[in-house]
């Protein structure tokens, strides 16, 4: 899961913080531990497979081959593009889809049926075109009226290691 502190609180207000004093001298600042790495597009070994239609690190959201169906490719959606988007539908193996992206960046991706929603958030959920209100909980996108639309697996991965693992993957840039 990718999310910020403040969403992490709001959705777990019991979690427990360990202490940055641990006694060794190192910078524990969020994004120290691999600023270097991150400032360039070079990779630390090599890879098998590489693909230019995104920068290596960039960040793709994936949903497996196996959770689309028999003979279906992977996704990868280029979460660049889920920023832009934070209402993002598609259809993959024959199936229709809405990713839901939080303030905070975090994703996730529903099931969408014959339903269209309006590309952008708004009061804490997402509007369809007929102007009903949806609500985004961890197992599903409920409608005003009780319609559950069912959460579906996905997961964020570097574009380097994905597709090098995954050649065959559809790109959503």
């Amino acid at each position: 899961v990718t999310t910020t502190w403040g969403e992490w609180r709001r959705d777990h207000p019991s979690t427990t913080v360990l202490s940055l004093e641990t006694g060794y001298e190192r910078d524990y600042a969020e994004g120290a531990a691999y600023r270097d790495y991150f400032a360039t597009d070079q990779l630390m070994f090599e890879v098998p497979t590489s693909d230019t239609r995104l920068k290596n690190k960039a960040e793709v959201l994936v949903l497996r081959a196996e959770i689309l169906g028999k003979g279906a490719r992977p996704v990868a959606i280029a979460v660049e593009r889920l920023r832009r988007e934070p209402v993002y539908a598609f259809e993959a193996a024959g199936r229709r889809f809405v990713v839901v992206t939080s303030p905070g960046g975090a994703n996730v991706v529903y099931e969408r049926g014959a339903h269209s929603f309006a590309p952008q958030r708004a009061d804490g959920g997402i509007g369809d075109t007929d102007g009903r209100r949806w609500r985004t909980l961890p197992d599903a996108l409920v409608s005003e009226t009780g319609e559950r639309l069912a959460r579906v697996p996905a997961h964020r991965a570097f574009w380097f290691g994905w597709i090098a693992q995954h050649p065959e993957t559809v790109l959503f840039k």
